[in-house]
């Protein structure tokens, strides 16, 4: 049984451990002491328990090759980085619609592309770029959700230029 939910953020008894990591996170981001974090997962899979590794991305495949290569370190299955890094990033529960959906990964336009879906279309005007340019251009500032959505996108990185310039 999992102790912490994947469809929202109440941790139950857990919530002192989150808070502990958040704080120890936020006095990174604030420069007040260096952070570097160990994360180590196991995983009990049953016999016969599909798994979903990675993908290689081959742009030049020769004529009979298979079309889909798995990533594998020393014969077993693995997941790139990526895809790690954007499970740790799916924390944007600030959209609308996230309490049915539960949190997606933080993307300027909340796009989900297993579901061919952007869940913060810019005509709603909670896509990152309106909410920075409000925020920042016109001192419109945001309800707290999206504050919070703005930094986790600025955190999350990225090219952030204006298309004119």
């Amino acid at each position: 049984m999992l102790q912490v939910p994947l469809r929202n953020f109440d941790t139950g008894s857990a919530t002192a451990d989150r808070d502990a990591l958040a704080a120890l996170i936020a006095k990174g981001l604030a420069g007040e002491e260096h952070v570097l974090l160990q994360i180590t997962a196991y995983v009990r899979v049953g016999n016969g328990q599909e798994v979903f590794p990675s993908q290689e991305l081959i742009l030049e495949r020769g004529r009979g090759d298979k079309s889909k290569t798995l990533y594998e370190v020393a014969g077993v299955a693995a997941i790139h980085s990526q895809k790690l890094g954007n499970a740790i990033r799916t924390v944007d529960d600030w959209y609308e619609g996230a309490g049915e959906l539960g949190p997606i990964a933080v993307e300027p336009y909340g796009s989900v592309t297993t579901q061919g879906k952007a869940y913060r279309q810019p005509k709603q005007k909670h896509d990152f770029y309106n909410l920075l340019d409000d925020w920042i251009l016109k001192d419109k500032v945001p309800a707290l959700e999206q504050q919070h959505f703005v930094i986790a996108v600025l955190i999350r990185g990225g090219v952030f230029g204006d298309a004119g310039n």
